[in-house]
């Protein structure tokens, strides 16, 4: 049984993903026992060992975690961390210099923290940036969407024109009504001529003639 005096192990990584994984298989989920959803967080929170407030920034002054500031509140970004960016070379080179003439100094711990406070610094003015990074990604995700959207409506444009086109053209090879009425109209003459000239046929035929004879005797004998 671990005593108040041991201190606490905590990870500074995450879980592997399979910790998680296996809470939610198939299984337990149809069984409902996955586990549930952490209730929010309303004051202060851990995550890796460090303590968190919800109601702070995102971002802390550098202030309220106990660092000393380096720069002015009121300065030009660039310039300081390239300022910040050639302190840690000088600081660096010196370092080097005491690890080669002074091994043992006790400046060499000092340096550490110099090097150590310059990073802090650097890194938190890096920060101060992401919310700048965030913006401008999203305006490049957009506008990518909206070139790509107007690339696609270019191209159904072009589809749409080529289509009317086609269909203007078989348009333009269909004949004319006029022309096909006056072919049938020319059809139906042929067909009615040569039936007239069928019946006009069949009356000079001599065998009409005799049978209208016949029909007449056949008549009067009734």
């Amino acid at each position: 049984m671990a005593t108040n005096s041991e201190p606490i192990q905590v990870s500074s990584l995450p879980l592997p993903p399979m910790q998680y994984i296996n809470q939610y298989t198939d299984e337990i989920i149809r069984r409902q026992r996955q586990p549930r959803p952490p209730p929010p967080i309303h004051d202060q929170y851990h995550m890796f060992g460090n303590a968190f407030n919800t109601e702070e920034n995102i971002i802390r002054p550098l202030e309220s975690q106990g660092i000393k500031r380096l720069y002015p509140m009121h300065f030009d970004r660039r310039r300081e961390l390239k300022k910040l960016n050639q302190s840690l070379l000088a600081n660096f080179l010196d370092l080097l210099d005491l690890l080669v003439h002074c091994p043992d100094s006790p400046r060499r711990a000092e340096k550490v923290e110099d090097l150590s406070l310059l990073f802090i610094h650097i890194h938190h003015l890096l920060n101060e940036f992401r919310p700048h990074q965030a913006r401008e990604t999203l305006r490049v995700m957009m506008d990518l969407q909206r070139r790509q959207r107007i690339e696609t409506a270019h191209r159904f444009q072009k589809h749409l024109d080529k289509v009317q086109e086609i269909l203007q053209q078989a348009l333009q090879n269909l004949p004319e009504a006029m022309e096909v009425d006056s072919k049938l109209l020319i059809e139906t003459d042929l067909l009615v001529n040569k039936d007239n000239a069928s019946q006009d046929g069949s009356k000079n035929d001599p065998c009409y003639i005799l049978d209208r004879i016949m029909c007449k005797v056949v008549d009067n004998m009734q």
